[in-house]
């Protein structure tokens, strides 16, 4: 019999979502990380005895994250023992947190797939990697985040006639590198879904598909002449970007300084350049330059995109 692990880490990356064109379906993994560290804690002799919980929190924003049973990688644990039918053990969770929250890089999907992959690993792997990703689908409630939290990569996700969901990898030329600029101000998800309009006209349908089908050719060869026309988008960054302060102006000073194109990270309000290796630390100024010209503290990163995914390092 498989010995019952007693501790387990999980490593999640942050990712990009939407990347222009792509609104809910197209997202990549970042070099940014969340670290979900669970240990077992013995329930005790009493047979009817309550299992419980603590959590620790360490890093970006720690004193904004709860510490209670609605801490959202906890909820996610719980989910996969409701899930699987087995009674959840008394744990200690810590959260290492590396991903800034509430920016558009994709905290809650490492949440999500951080809790589930510890649930799984602590009871011996008894979800294949396809249940564990619609679990995670489920919670978040759209793939483009969890999808490359899980699997690392550019994805791209869909479902099938019969609503199976169907993951595709897109190629990501290495010489394209991602820059990140993160201000210190929050959007939520939620807040930025609210400034969409229902219904969309036939010629902005058009546009988009035009546009997403040649985004994915353009991130596989490298072509920046192609990127600049494939980031362009009308389903959500024309809304999203009057919820970022200066977002014209600082994506002016981006491509001026060498950027193909900047859009929306996720839904904001970090913004993403996709730059050439050759121009990333003038990108990263400008992008950071013009925020802190308007009285706004931003940080940006240039970073790889994650090939690795989501890993898990038991302890027996």
């Amino acid at each position: 019999m498989t010995d019952i692990p007693t501790a387990v880490t999980v490593t999640v990356p942050g990712t990009t979502a939407n990347i222009g064109p792509g609104f809910d379906c197209l997202g990549a993994a970042l070099t940014l990380y969340n670290r979900v560290n669970v240990s077992r804690i013995p329930i005790g002799e009493a047979s009817d005895k309550t299992p419980t919980f603590t959590i620790q929190i360490s890093g970006l924003s720690a004193d904004n994250i709860g510490t209670d049973a609605n801490n959202l990688a906890y909820q996610s644990f719980c989910k996969f023992y409701a899930h699987i039918g087995r009674p959840l053990p008394s744990i200690h969770m810590s959260i290492e947190v590396g991903v800034p929250l509430a920016r558009g890089l994709g905290s809650s999907a490492t949440a999500i797939v951080g809790g589930l992959l510890a649930a799984n690993a602590l009871e011996g792997s008894p979800l294949a990697q396809q249940e564990v990703m619609e679990l995670a689908i489920a919670l978040e409630g759209h793939p483009d985040n969890v999808v490359p939290a899980l699997l690392g990569g550019c994805q791209l996700t869909t479902t099938t006639e019969t609503g199976k969901w169907l993951v595709c990898e897109v190629p990501w030329h290495p010489e394209l590198i991602p820059v990140v600029a993160i201000p210190d101000f929050e959007l939520s998800t939620a807040e930025a879904r609210k400034v969409l309009p229902s219904n969309y006209s036939r010629a902005d349908a058009i546009f988009n598909t035009a546009h997403m089908g040649l985004l994915m050719r353009a991130l596989e060869i490298g072509n920046g002449e192609w990127l600049k026309a494939a980031l362009q988008d009308r389903i959500h960054q024309p809304y999203r970007q009057t919820l970022i302060h200066h977002y014209e102006q600082i994506k002016e000073k981006a491509i001026a300084a060498g950027a193909y194109g900047m859009v929306i990270s996720g839904a904001g309000p970090t913004l993403l350049a996709l730059v050439g290796g050759d121009r990333a630390d003038a990108v990263n100024h400008a992008m950071t330059t013009q925020w802190h010209a308007h009285g706004i503290e931003a940080q940006a990163k240039t970073l790889q995109i994650d090939h690795h995914g989501a890993t898990v390092q038991v302890t027996d």
